[in-house]
């Protein structure tokens, strides 16, 4: 099955990655996201900003990812923020009580700028 995503990594800082994702993130897709995720916490990058701008569709693997990331992230003194979801990924997130756990920001730049109010090196 072809898989309809793109996953773009941007190194803001030594800690910090912006991650855009295009397309579905869904059962075929969650896979290459996870994989992208974990390749930058090996490269010490503790805080992950996702641009979901670009997500047009997100299923419950999709969550799980972005579940499993805010937990991995913060077990090493990080955290997962999401940037821009579309107006059905950002409905997921408030049905599924993922927007109270997982902070969740307009774009990517208040994003940003969370992460380096949390002590960030910029």
């Amino acid at each position: 099955m072809e898989q309809n995503l793109d996953v773009e990594v941007g190194i803001h800082d030594p800690s910090t990655a912006v991650v855009t994702i295009r397309g579905e993130l869904d059962v075929d897709t969650a896979t290459l996201l996870h994989h992208h995720l974990a390749n930058q916490a090996l490269h010490g990058r503790r805080h992950l900003v996702l641009d979901l701008s670009a997500v047009g569709f997100m299923d419950s693997s999709g969550l799980n990812v972005l579940i499993r990331a805010t937990r991995e992230t913060r077990a090493t003194g990080g955290d997962l923020h999401l940037a821009a979801p579309t107006p059905p990924v950002a409905k997921l997130f408030d049905l599924t009580g993922l927007s109270l756990t997982t902070a969740v920001h307009p774009d990517v730049a208040a994003a940003l700028t969370a992460v380096k109010g949390a002590g960030t090196p910029s």
